[in-house]
């Protein structure tokens, strides 16, 4: 195992803190054939068993993808699916929009008529249609080589009882209030209704019927489809249609009403999945590639662009230099993701081509304050950058104004998934995915949403998403995010690949909300300025700004303040505090970060898997 040394170094004014000499919690994954990685040991399970029935990367990733939603691994099958994959045939990065939509009758004015800020945190008014499904099948038909039975095979045998975890346990039990104001809900989660633990225990076998005749439908509609002459693809979205347009939708739509929901019939009729092709900036000879504006994403790109443009690496790792610089960049980028980003497939159309100029980068970087932190930061403009006049210039003049009211606590990685009552220092929200194949698919996916307390619709076993809170109500917010009608919300998950020479360098994704893609950046400078290796980089120090508006809840805001980690030196936590930072101090900070780094010079693939909670990773 490599280990770092403690290094010391003077940059004038301030101390650097470089890496820590320890070794890994986790040992590097290795692997010439294969690599599964996920949230949950059982997860990465289905993935190897798809992998030794001579799956590709897809089919393992899509096996992984239904076991954990059907884990609630902080998602359900009622959730959102975000991917991107490397096609070895093509040499393309494509990227994958599963993302639901607001549903017929979800307008700024129904929810601000019915006294909300934003749409709930919970419950049916926090649904947006279900994307994981439709996301699933159509990266098995499109990019797979196996059926979808033979995927949703580890995932149905999960439906029929499986031994429940720790966390999930702990998860249902601390919302266990919430889950009982829905009768549908109660019946599944409960499972010792009357005892003082009501929920399942660690260990318990967790029974699914509803689900499990859910995905018997699909399976069932696949085989019709197969005896009637149709090809695998076919039979795939003759699934496809069955959940969205057949007796699955209306069953799904009658369980979302009945709980007050306003999901139609044609809701889920007209919802598709996007295949798209990805933003992508250039790091020192390196292609990084990230979804677009409906999510986060860019804003890791934007980041790029400007630390690019710093000698980061003589900074030092987690100097107060580097700190400074990096919490700066990341509100720069982070203000400029809460007043620009939005579902570009509706007006007005996003300034993305500014945002991501590298001499918009340059401009914002000369706003930086090298001194202290500056707890007024504004949206940049990025329309000279694309040859264009900004429509909502007045709304950026009054930002500051705008912040009044929001700030407050926020729960540690600003998720509402890391809610839990464990007392543990394990950061949980969302789940990722990644898998690659000798072929050379690479896979990495962020799904989420229909995270527990989830409201599930009707007998269907399907836990509705609560993605809807990602919306804001006034323009003046975000111009670009208000909530209709068919739109996607502006979501915070961020699969990540990188390219070098053309060929895959790593793949990496992470939980926790707004953090999503500061941790993502740091783990990425880790490993090519700081020359860690996949495993370290996972588990290395980062910081996290809370200084964005929140993704989820009420938005909230906090400046200043800073997360880092037990081990940083007094004297940095001294210097920080004086450049006006409020430091939150916990054990890890690194976030459940999930990798695959590509070993070209040796042919082998190594992995890194979090050391945060039960993440886990095969290789072969």
């Amino acid at each position: 195992m490599l280990t770092k040394r403690l290094l010391y170094s003077i940059f004038g004014i301030f101390s650097v803190f470089l890496l820590v000499a320890q070794s890994t919690q986790k040992p590097v994954l290795h692997g010439k054939h294969w690599m599964a990685i996920t949230g949950k040991p059982l997860g990465a399970t289905a993935g190897a068993m798809v992998f030794n029935q001579g799956g590709n990367a897809v089919d393992a990733s899509c096996a992984m993808l239904g076991a954990t939603s059907t884990m609630w691994d902080v998602l359900s099958w009622g959730g959102e699916t975000q991917a991107l994959i490397y096609n070895p045939n093509t040499g393309k990065v494509i990227g994958i929009n599963a993302l639901g939509v607001a549903p017929s009758g979800a307008t700024a004015e129904f929810y601000k008529e019915k006294g909300y800020d934003y749409p709930p945190r919970f419950g049916p008014l926090a649904a947006v249609t279900p994307g994981t499904p439709g996301g699933l099948m159509t990266m098995l038909a499109e990019y797979g080589t196996m059926s979808l039975e033979e995927v949703l095979a580890p995932a149905m045998e999960m439906a029929q009882g499986y031994p429940m975890e720790g966390q999930t346990a702990s998860r249902i039990e601390g919302s266990k209030d919430e889950i009982k104001k829905w009768p549908p809900s109660e019946k599944v989660f409960l499972t010792n209704k009357g005892k003082e633990w009501e929920g399942p225990e660690a260990g318990e076998i967790f029974v699914q019927s509803d689900l499990y005749n859910t995905l018997s439908k699909l399976v069932e509609a696949e085989r019709n489809a197969l005896k009637a002459g149709k090809n695998r693809k076919e039979a795939i979205y003759a699934a496809y249609d069955r959940f969205y347009k057949g007796d699955i939708a209306d069953d799904f739509v009658k369980g979302v009403q009945d709980l007050g929901g306003l999901i139609t019939k044609k809701d889920l009729e007209d919802w598709k999945v996007y295949i798209e092709e990805p933003l992508k900036t250039n790091y020192k000879g390196i292609d990084v590639y990230k979804l677009t504006s409906w999510v986060q994403s860019p804003v890791m790109l934007q980041s790029l662009n400007m630390v690019e443009q710093l000698d980061v690496k003589s900074m030092g790792y987690n100097s107060v230099n580097y700190i400074h610089a990096l919490y700066q960049i990341m509100n720069l980028t982070f203000a400029d993701r809460d007043f620009y980003y939005g579902d570009p497939y509706f007006p007005p159309e996003e300034p993305i081509k500014g945002l991501m100029s590298k001499e918009y980068a340059k401009a914002r970087l000369e706003e930086i304050n090298w001194e202290e932190n500056d707890a007024e930061v504004r949206p940049g403009d990025p329309y000279p950058f694309q040859d264009g006049k900004n429509p909502y210039l007045k709304y950026i003049e009054d930002w500051t104004k705008e912040m009044n009211g929001k700030t407050g606590f926020v729960p540690d990685m600003q998720s509402p998934e890391s809610e839990f009552p464990t007392g543990t220092e394990i950061y949980n929200g969302t789940t990722s995915i990644q898998a690659a194949d000798e072929e050379g698919w690479v896979v990495s996916i962020t799904p989420s949403g229909g995270w527990v307390p989830a409201a599930i619709a009707g007998n269907t076993g399907i836990g509705l998403s609560q993605r809807a809170q990602s919306f804001v109500l006034n323009e003046s917010e975000n111009p670009y995010n208000v909530i209709e009608p068919g739109k996607r919300p502006r979501a915070t998950l961020t699969p990540t690949l990188a390219l070098k020479d053309g060929k895959p360098f790593l793949s990496f994704a992470v939980q926790g909300g707004d953090s999503q893609d500061q941790n993502l950046l740091q783990f990425f400078l880790n490993m090519v300025e700081f020359d860690m290796n996949v495993q370290e980089a996972a588990e290395a120090a980062n910081i996290n700004s809370f200084q964005m508006r929140g993704s989820f809840g009420q938005h909230e805001i906090e400046p200043g303040k800073l997360l880092i980690r037990e081990d940083t030196p007094d004297y940095v936590r001294k210097k920080l505090r004086e450049m006006g930072y409020t430091l939150q101090i916990r054990e890890r900070t690194s976030g459940p970060i999930n990798a695959i780094f590509f070993d070209w010079e040796n042919g082998s693939m190594w992995g890194g898997s979090s050391n945060f909670g039960e993440d886990y990773g095969i290789g072969w």
